[in-house]
């Protein structure tokens, strides 16, 4: 199963018993190239949860009134936008923008941390790196500035070693390696040892080949996943598009993810200057993002400084009202007077994974 099965209007794939009344629907970030809408029965989005809790529990992490520094985008449409201000109020989270990863942008991010007793940082990779790599210009360690600091949670994109160094060197705090999916949660977490434990307690994974046949511990292969819970829209042998590797060491009780391939995003560079994570196309896709299932896979790619070109595949053009809505969020999320060019495609080329990456640059 993937998500190209699933690119159905969502009440022909409810279970029977379900309605759009009585469950929580969300839509997947698109970070793939393959959006869709999905539901969770309120008993399954309540254990995904419970599931989160228990690791953050770890780390000393209290989900509930632990002080959050959260580097994750958010929507700009007024609606959509005081809605997340709002919960993150109420979650007692402060959101530092990675939409503009400038200089100057994260100088203010630093006295923000200088005035704030944040217990941790949780956002995306890239966004987190970008900062480390600001911080060590400046010379600065971000824990002795901001001593309550416990730990930082990197999610949605891939850690290097590289980069986990980097921001253990300049955070002075625990990198914990989040591994999580909208539509099934959490799949795996870092714990004190360094081990990427697997979440067998509301999913079962596994690692398959080519024909679909289960690996050896220790081989390379496609990650597929069931979800035991989920009775309203069931998941089952969903395969994400990542490519990964169960740790020889990894028992049936204790399966650990040793390797993981995909999930990288590219830093956007625009003609003023301005840095945004490669994740800020997530805010732009969804103005393309319908339930009837219309366009059913998408690339950008970044040609010039200043030109951006879409390639998607549908049933049907986009219409000029769906073309200047793209254009309009692009403009409000990155920066005015881009060239944005649009190609319609039979199919898309993957890589070698047989994953679309979302966002591309040729600079």
């Amino acid at each position: 199963m993937t998500k190209r099965d699933l690119q159905h209007p969502l009440q022909q794939r409810l279970s029977d018993g379900f309605t759009t009344k009585n469950i929580y629907i969300n839509k997947t970030s698109g970070s793939s190239g393959d959006p869709f809408i999905f539901a969770k029965d309120k008993f399954c989005h309540a254990l995904t949860w419970a599931g989160f809790i228990n690791k953050y529990n770890w780390f000393d992490l209290n989900f509930n009134t632990s002080k959050q520094a959260r580097f994750y985008g958010i929507p700009l449409n007024k609606k959509d936008y005081y809605k997340e201000r709002f919960k993150d109020v109420l979650s007692k989270r402060f959101r530092f923008s990675v939409f503009d990863l400038s200089d100057a942008q994260l100088e203010k991010n630093l006295k923000k941390f200088k005035s704030t007793r944040f217990d941790y940082i949780n956002g995306y990779t890239s966004a987190a790196v970008q900062f480390a790599k600001y911080l060590e210009r400046k010379n600065i360690v971000l824990k002795t500035i901001c001593p309550s600091l416990k730990a930082c949670i990197v999610t949605s994109e891939m850690l290097f070693k590289e980069d986990e160094t980097l921001l253990e060197n300049q955070l002075g705090i625990p990198i914990i390696n989040e591994y999580g999916a909208a539509e099934l949660g959490l799949i795996a977490f870092q714990n004190k040892k360094k081990e990427w434990l697997i979440n067998n307690e509301d999913l079962f994974i596994e690692i398959l080949d080519k024909k679909n046949n289960p690996l050896p511990y220790g081989e390379e292969g496609r990650v597929v996943i069931t979800s035991l819970y989920n009775k309203a829209h069931p998941f089952i042998r969903y395969d994400l598009g990542d490519i990964g590797t169960l740790s020889k060491m990894s028992t049936p009780q204790k399966p650990i993810l040793e390797k993981l391939i995909g999930r990288t995003n590219d830093i956007v560079v625009l003609p003023s200057g301005k840095k945004a994570a490669g994740l800020t196309f997530y805010y732009v896709t969804k103005t393309i993002i319908e339930d009837d299932g219309n366009v059913k896979e998408f690339i950008i790619e970044q040609l010039k400084l200043d030109t951006f070109k879409i390639s998607y595949v549908s049933h049907k053009f986009l219409t000029e009202k769906n073309l200047n809505a793209i254009k309009g969020a692009i403009s409000k999320y990155l920066e005015p007077n881009l060239t944005v060019l649009f190609e319609r495609k039979q199919i898309l080329e993957r890589s070698k994974s047989g994953k679309l990456k979302q966002f591309k640059s040729y600079l």
